[in-house]
């Protein structure tokens, strides 16, 4: 399904029944109303970021709910598209960490591509409707994969943002890995601990020879 090593780690879960209800849910949904992101880009954030090369996970919620926004990865929009309120704070907290120009794409792929796991605890929208596919399994597959994280060996940094993201704190337990807990970078939020949070200046800290390029061209 996805075509990289998610796909053994993930085979039992594919074939359980609530996967099954969640595949059946949201083909009926794409065929009879406009749904968030595009079909073939449901489990982008599994194509570009094989797990054994998942160096940082950012969880977000659901995907952007307006045309053309959504596209597979938490917080990243299309290139061309607006940049969301939320990411700019996110790039205004790398511009004060680092002093990296804001970008004028809000295209997260090259992230991702270094290792970046930008998972979305529910992985479709409805358009307009917020949180309309948080009930038909997802968060239990999501679940699911952030337990397979937990249980890698490499050193992962996980950043959970917000409380529904730092919900997710319990599931991970191996030493191996560093969790960072603060606001949401909504402009609802982040001022309460995301702007001055330097998570991303720690999370290279643990990564060392790892890290990540935190600058978009």
């Amino acid at each position: 399904m996805i075509g990289n090593d998610w796909d053994s780690f993930l085979a039992e879960e594919f074939e359980k029944e609530y996967f099954k209800h969640i595949m059946e849910f949201i083909d009926e949904e794409y065929e009879t109303k406009t749904v968030y992101p595009p079909r073939d880009e449901v489990f982008n954030a599994f194509k570009l970021t094989p797990l054994k090369d998942v160096k940082v996970v950012i969880l977000g919620q659901d995907p952007y709910h307006e045309a053309g926004q959504a596209h597979g990865l938490c917080f990243s929009t299309p290139e061309g598209r607006p940049i969301p309120r939320s990411l700019k704070n996110i790039f205004k907290e790398i511009q004060s960490e680092y002093g990296y120009d804001i970008p004028e794409s809000g295209c997260l792929e090259s992230w991702a591509r270094q290792g970046v796991f930008l998972l979305n605890t529910v992985l479709t929208v409805r358009e307009g409707e917020a949180n309309s596919h948080s009930d038909c399994g997802w968060q239990i597959f999501t679940d699911r994969v952030i337990e397979i994280l937990n249980n890698q060996e490499q050193p992962i940094v996980f950043l959970l943002w917000g409380k529904q993201a730092e919900k997710k704190k319990d599931l991970l337990d191996n030493e191996n890995h560093l969790v960072l807990i603060t606001s949401h970078p909504s402009p609802f939020s982040a001022r309460r601990g995301f702007l001055g949070c330097n998570h991303f200046k720690l999370c290279n800290e643990f990564l060392r020879e790892n890290e990540i390029d935190w600058k978009l061209v």
